[in-house]
């Protein structure tokens, strides 16, 4: 069973998601905050699998409630997937940065709810719509590469940097060994390196890094 807790300032929103959540037998409500500063105590005392976490709320937004749960969760554990009205919203970006694994609109299709739901909840990130690569590419063209990416870069073998700009184009562990012509457990061992030479959590930080250093920009 997957616990999720729901944070936003709207009790209807939340009431929608979690009759929606409920109607599923995989998936289960452990409790709903309507701030930030709400969030971060729920999830304390409940230990969710994934926080539903709205962006702009009173008290806390749900970026430093993001960066606050991040820090005391265990790795692997508690996951965060911001919720947001704006495709492009600088918001989501700097939750990505700070360790969420996607993002969602908040007028998605239900079955899209809770499949996204279940994706992060066994441990993958909210990277396929191209939306989030376009979000992430815009942001990080406003600032220039950070010079702790590129030396933690350095650190990475050629065919490492290959599968990275991979993950950071959204391709799947599947797709990464097809298009790099290794097989499917080669890639999926790249992509562990990778997490753990670069200090990500999961997929969602490698693609920030791999923008943020510009080796996208070296392509």
């Amino acid at each position: 069973m997957i616990g999720v807790v729901l944070v936003d300032d709207q009790t209807l929103v939340r009431a929608g998601f979690r009759v929606l959540i409920e109607s599923s037998p995989d998936i289960t409500v452990l409790g709903e905050a309507a701030n930030g500063r709400q969030a971060v105590e729920v999830v304390a005392a409940t230990a969710p699998d994934i926080v539903l976490m709205d962006v702009r709320m009173p008290e806390m937004d749900g970026l430093e409630a993001t960066r606050q749960i991040l820090a005391e969760a265990e790795p692997d554990c508690t996951r965060v997937v911001i919720l947001t009205t704006f495709e492009l919203d600088e918001y989501v970006y700097e939750a990505l940065r700070s360790g969420a694994s996607g993002f969602l609109l908040k007028d998605v299709p239900p079955e899209y709810l809770l499949d996204a739901i279940r994706t992060v909840a066994a441990g993958n990130a909210l990277l396929a719509p191209s939306i989030t690569r376009r979000l992430i590419a815009q942001f990080v063209e406003r600032a220039p590469a950070r010079s702790g990416d590129r030396t933690l870069l350095g650190t990475l073998t050629p065919r490492e940097r290959e599968v990275l700009v991979a993950v950071a184009q959204g391709w799947s562990n599947a797709e990464v060994a097809d298009g790099l012509h290794m097989s499917p457990a080669t890639a999926k061992t790249h992509v562990s390196r990778l997490l753990t030479k670069l200090g990500a959590r999961d997929r969602a930080q490698l693609v920030v890094t791999a923008y943020e250093s510009g080796l996208m920009d070296q392509r």
